[in-house]
């Protein structure tokens, strides 16, 4: 490669730039090769040849650009290249890369577009490759798509061409080390203390709960915080495509799915993990997401004695969440009446939670729905909370509240049986009403 031969920043343009980065990430890398650096100790090798090998270029650029530029270099060579400071900033939760030019992020529920571009797109296929080597997967002209997992639990998926048609392109959903709790949030307005003290009965009680919404809705958080009201004596099976959960209790199995190999042998599906997680003797099956025949496996253990099993279903509203649940019991491959299918729903699922993201980016509980039983060939939805929108406010925050409807769910028995007697005031009625209600009976 040609040696770089600039000496001042005036002159140095995006190009000189790249061509710079590039002479430095190849001299390091035939160090590395020559010295057979070991790759848990390239970042402190590099650091410390960086300069030498920088001198030997005859630059003399200012301090902020020479660093800027080691910093690029390092994030190349050990990270994943020009996204690595979204992965490191907190605030971002998705980094979305369209072709090498196209890069987005989501920070605090909004789009942004970045300045932050690849060279080309084989500088994204070497971050692709980087992410999925240590993982043993592949992604080629023949297998265009594959999803893994950064060390530190974060989601990846990535297209390469001819699928992708802009060039190659990667999603990566940010792993939260520290998951949210019911507390928190009640303070970013996701829920009320209300709701929670009533979700906290419900996880207890061991209601079968369906966590429904869009994708980036936050089905997963609330999920996770879900899951912290499941007490600790309990055998809890965790199954999911990609590891997210971070379950605080000590008896804890988690299973995750498998790619198949190569030859295309050797995939484990959830549907397999559910089936094999009713011999393993749970106390309860967290399932990170249901999506296709494994939701017949799952109804069929929440109508044998697995009760309190948790999952989450794309699915915009709690009727769609129930259509969508027959769509893929259907994909289970078993011929069963539609009136079958919604008999087995309805006598399974207790409870829909349906999580929305508003168009201001924030992430609320816009429906905690009750499935209270079968009328004819209809399975009944009785709304226990839903959120009221008042307005806009000037900041373009969407306004409103999570509010109790008035009605007692059918299953309150099983919640006053565990424990839990909840006032009239979290579900909106008064003594009055209920003196009212009773001498109606």
């Amino acid at each position: 490669m040609t040696q770089p031969t600039l000496s001042n920043t005036s002159r140095l343009s995006a190009a000189d730039l790249a061509k710079l980065k590039r002479y430095l990430i190849d001299s390091l890398s035939r160090g590395i090769e020559s010295e057979d650096i070991l790759y848990e100790h390239r970042s402190e090798f590099i650091q410390q040849h960086l300069k030498d090998v920088y001198d030997q270029a005859h630059l003399n650029l200012s301090e902020d650009i020479q660093h800027l530029i080691f910093q690029d270099v390092l994030n190349d060579m050990t990270g994943f290249g020009p996204i690595q400071p979204f992965l490191d900033d907190p605030e971002v939760s998705e980094v979305m890369v369209n072709g090498p030019k196209n890069i987005y992020v989501e920070k605090h529920g909004q789009l942004v577009r970045t300045d932050v571009t690849f060279d080309d797109d084989a500088h994204v296929m070497r971050i692709i490759e980087r992410i999925i080597l240590p993982l043993g997967r592949r992604v080629d002209p023949d297998s265009p798509t594959v999803d893994a997992r950064l060390p530190d639990g974060s989601r990846v998926n990535a297209v390469v061409p001819p699928v992708a048609l802009d060039g190659p392109s990667i999603t990566i959903r940010k792993f939260l080390k520290d998951k949210l709790t019911p507390e928190q949030l009640v303070g970013y307005g996701t829920l009320t203390s209300g709701t929670v003290e009533f979700l906290r009965a419900c996880v207890v009680a061991r209601l079968n709960i369906i966590i429904s919404g869009g994708t980036g809705s936050g089905k997963t958080t609330l999920l996770n915080a879900l899951s912290g009201f499941i007490p600790e004596n309990e055998r809890i099976l965790t199954i999911e495509d990609a590891a997210e959960l971070q379950l605080q209790q000590q008896h804890v199995l988690r299973l995750e799915t498998k790619s198949a190999n190569v030859d295309g042998s050797g995939e484990t599906t959830v549907r397999d993990l559910v089936r094999n997680s009713l011999r393993m003797r749970p106390d309860r099956i967290v399932v990170g997401e249901c999506r296709g025949g494994e939701a017949l496996d799952m109804l069929q253990a929440m109508n044998t004695g697995h009760d309190g099993s948790l999952t989450t279903l794309h699915a915009n509203s709690p009727r769609d969440a129930l259509s969508r649940l027959e769509t893929m019991v259907l994909m289970a491959g078993v011929e069963l009446p539609l009136k079958v299918i919604r008999q087995q729903v309805s006598s399974a699922v207790d409870l829909i939670i349906q999580q929305s993201r508003l168009k201001d980016g924030n992430r609320k509980v816009i429906a905690i729905t009750e499935v209270a039983g079968m009328e004819g060939d209809i399975i009944v939805l009785t709304d226990i909370f839903k959120f009221e929108p008042t307005g806009i406010g000037e900041d373009g925050k969407i306004l409103g509240e999570l509010k109790a409807t008035g009605i007692r769910p059918q299953f309150s028995p099983r919640l006053e049986a565990a424990g839990f007697k909840l006032s009239g005031d979290i579900y909106g009625t008064s003594i009055a009403d209920l003196l009212t209600s009773r001498q109606r009976r």
